[in-house]
């Protein structure tokens, strides 16, 4: 992805080294469930474009457009949504902006769904993105170019769109301008049959009958115009686009061509992306937002730092698949941890310098100044279900203990840490597979220890971790591994069928030696004595 970025930024200051500011664009339609699949293209990669072209003195604009007079589909799972999705029908055809709230708590559909996206980019992002809305181009500059480029233009566009089109090519009397119906609300099925001489648009909708006239503020362009439309009263410079507009001869060269032939404007540089995946209990689909498919950036916020979905998204090509599963939250972490330790120099890697690369535009700001503390994701979910987070700072003493931690922190160690803690909290409650959930039982019933077979191997694992100087997982690793070695294969897995029963009320359990490292020392002894038979 570096190359990429690079790649494109060079371009841009080549393309546009005289021009004052370099506008980027990305555009989003909010139709449903505003999910983070929905960041990697139209934000992030645009983002890492216009500062790498700050770093060399540019000045770079950088917008996203939200296409919120688009028509309502009423697809079975937009109308899911509603209480009764059957009375949910008549808002079909109506502009987004117009659908209300099917939860009732804000403004209307595009006010509830943005509320899980739009507040939370900053968190992704150094904060620098300007959203705009198409309602406000069509009560702006989209006034002016619908009437002195726009309808002027009306036999040309016909013909492009036309060559476009392929089937029901629009007839000779087409005006490319959606009117919406005074009458039934829908924007979909209106037809201008006239542009009356101060402009406003007559029209009959062939939904209701209705026959009326609308300002021209009150009309909609087909999309391909739109889109090419937005490119000129925006001027838009550099702009990626889903995969769905990239074939040969299809939506984006339509547009292209309208920009050039239409607007006289030379369209924007462009990268293509491909949709990002996602996986839940096993089931993997590309994320949707008018299907409900995917998480959007607040729950992801609940689960993990922005930074980890920031190096997926740029250590993959965009136009790579990358399917995001939560069950793979630890792993993701250990990528990028060791993606760190290469950064700062205390790791080696064949790919070391594309990981420091990823890692430093992980980042929505700064890189940290050395190398963090880096608690695994696993130890921060064991640890938060052992200690609830109103009692944080003895979880932070733990880890101290254990290493995972120094007994000075550095102020961005103990932000990303005592966020980690509550993050993986929550991904336990929500997520994590049944093996990883802990609750360590209060006393071990002695009818358990009278049928515990392997009572000498408790008593061996007691002495040789009652004298362990450190703590810490390795040390406890070694001494769990010795006190072992003479059980067969079968046998070390019943010991550990018995041990999780002793410590967790159930024959599996998370792995022994980070769960024993999280417990007190003195506990875990006594416990593995009382298992023995050999009670203080």
């Amino acid at each position: 992805m570096d190359q990429l970025v690079d790649s494109l930024e060079e371009r841009l200051r080549e393309r546009y080294r005289k021009k004052g500011v370099i506008t980027i664009n990305g555009g989003l339609s909010v139709s449903g469930l505003q999910h983070i699949g929905r960041l990697r293209g139209e934000i992030l990669l645009g983002e890492a474009v216009r500062r790498e072209l700050e770093k060399r003195g540019y000045k770079v604009r950088q917008l996203l457009t939200l296409y919120t007079v688009d028509p309502w589909k009423g697809k079975e799972s937009q109308r899911k949504q509603f209480d009764d999705p059957n009375e949910a029908k008549k808002y079909a055809g109506w502009p987004l902006k117009d659908v209300p709230d099917p939860k009732g708590c804000h403004k209307s559909w595009i006010d509830h769904f943005w509320s899980d996206f739009g507040p939370f980019i900053k968190e992704y992002t150094d904060g620098r993105v300007e959203v705009v809305t198409t309602e406000e181009l069509y009560k702006g500059p989209f006034k002016d170019l619908i009437l002195h480029e726009v309808l002027p233009m009306k036999e040309k566009i016909r013909e492009i769109v036309n060559k476009y089109r392929g089937r029901k090519p629009y007839p000779e009397d087409w005006i490319p301008v959606e009117p919406r119906c005074s009458n039934c609300g829908r924007i979909d099925k209106t037809k201008a049959i006239r542009v009356i001489e101060d402009g406003r648009i007559e029209y009959v909708c062939k939904h209701c009958g209705n026959r009326g006239i609308a300002d021209i503020t009150d009309v909609k362009l087909n999309w391909r115009i739109e889109w090419a439309g937005v490119w000129k009263v925006l001027s838009v410079d550099f702009e990626p686009y889903g995969k769905d507009h990239a074939t040969p001869g299809g939506s984006r060269d339509s547009c292209v061509e309208l920009s050039i032939k239409v607007f006289d404007y030379d369209p924007p540089l462009g990268e293509w992306y491909e949709w990002v995946g996602y996986r839940v209990s096993g089931r993997e689909s590309d994320m949707s937002s008018s299907g409900f498919v995917g998480i959007t950036p607040r729950e992801w916020l609940e689960i993990a730092h922005p930074q980890i979905l920031r190096f997926l998204y740029f250590y993959t090509h965009p136009r790579k698949k990358i399917v995001i599963d939560p069950l793979q939250l630890p792993q993701y972490y250990e990528q990028y941890y060791k993606a760190e330790r290469v950064y700062f120099g205390v790791e080696e890697a064949e790919d070391g310098d594309y990981l420091k690369r990823t890692y430093e535009l992980s980042h929505p700001g700064s890189t940290p100044l050395r190398l963090p503390a880096q608690v695994p994701y696993t130890h921060a979910a064991i640890l938060a279900q052992l200690i609830p987070m109103d009692r944080v700072e003895e979880a932070l003493a733990r880890l101290k203990r254990t290493g995972h931690l120094p007994e000075e922190p550095d102020e961005y160690s103990l932000s990303w840490v005592k966020d980690l803690l509550e993050k993986a909290g929550r991904w336990v409650e929500k997520y994590s597979p049944p093996g990883l959930k802990v609750k360590i039982v209060e006393s071990v019933s002695r009818d358990v220890i009278a049928n515990l077979k392997y009572k000498e191997t408790f008593s061996a694992l007691a002495e040789k971790l009652a004298s362990l100087s450190e703590w810490r997982e390795d040390s406890i690793k070694e001494a769990m591994i010795e006190a072992t070695q003479n059980l067969t294969g079968k046998e070390r897995r019943e010991f550990y069928r018995e041990f999780y029963r002793v410590f967790v009320g159930e024959d599996r359990g998370p792995r022994a030696a980070p769960l024993l490292s999280l417990l007190n020392k003195d506990f875990v002894v006594k416990r593995l004595r009382e298992a023995a038979g050999l009670d203080d």
